[in-house]
């Protein structure tokens, strides 16, 4: 690890935090994910190593703990409660970035995007059976997306899930973005023809109340 020889407890901490991708794995954290293939989900075009050497540290921090998964097969990790007294830290960079900084085309990653969306789903309000919607995406031809709504955990897929799909929506990455920060809404985005949803009325109804709209999103208003 780089240092900056400061005791300042800025530079300290940057030291640890501040690193690549540490951030977004906090953030990956704090949101719910537990596994590897969770937080890495998080974090597309992470190599697996630097994922791996990103935990080690700050499991050696203390930061983090991992635990066995109950099937035999890889880890659980968790945030200790040092970790977790970082959400106030990454709640302030989310809201600043919200405020002053733009969004550009090259922040439009459509698997992220829905990976976002997905984490803020309000489980509580699913239907007891799955509800599956596939996702085609006007600016990525050819790469289709799948959003397993079930409890208690949603999942996001990018190959046939061999369920019947309830909802096809076609769309772009950035009328998901600026639904999810409010800057439209699904009724306006409808109208304008930059999305459209088949399937049954109702679960389309129920679609636009369980995908709630991110934390940043008055801020980025």
């Amino acid at each position: 690890m780089r240092t900056y020889g400061q005791y300042c407890p800025v530079a300290r901490t940057s030291e640890l935090i501040a690193e690549r991708w540490t951030p977004i794995i906090i953030r990956n954290l704090l949101t719910g994910c537990r596994t590897f293939t969770e937080i890495r989900q998080g974090a597309p075009g992470i190599p697996p190593a630097l994922l791996t050497q990103r935990l080690d540290t700050l499991e050696r921090h203390g930061i983090l703990t991992r635990r066995r998964a109950t099937s035999g097969r890889g880890w659980i990790y968790e945030l200790t409660d040092k970790g977790q007294e970082l959400k106030a830290v990454c709640d302030a960079m989310g809201q600043w970035g919200a405020r002053w900084l733009e969004i550009e085309p090259h922040h439009l990653d459509p698997a992220y995007v829905l990976w976002a969306t997905l984490k803020l789903v309000d489980v509580e309000s699913l239907p007891e059976r799955a509800v599956v919607v596939r996702v085609e995406l006007r600016d990525r031809p050819g790469e289709p997306y799948w959003l397993i709504l079930r409890r208690p955990r949603p999942e996001l897929c990018t190959r046939g899930t061999g369920y019947v799909e309830d909802i096809v929506a076609r769309t772009d990455a950035a009328c998901l973005v600026d639904i999810h920060l409010r800057r439209t809404t699904y009724g306006e985005a409808l109208r304008a023809g930059r999305l459209t949803l088949e399937g049954s009325r109702s679960l389309i109804r129920g679609l636009m109340t369980w995908l709630r709209p991110s934390p940043y999103a008055e801020t980025a208003g």
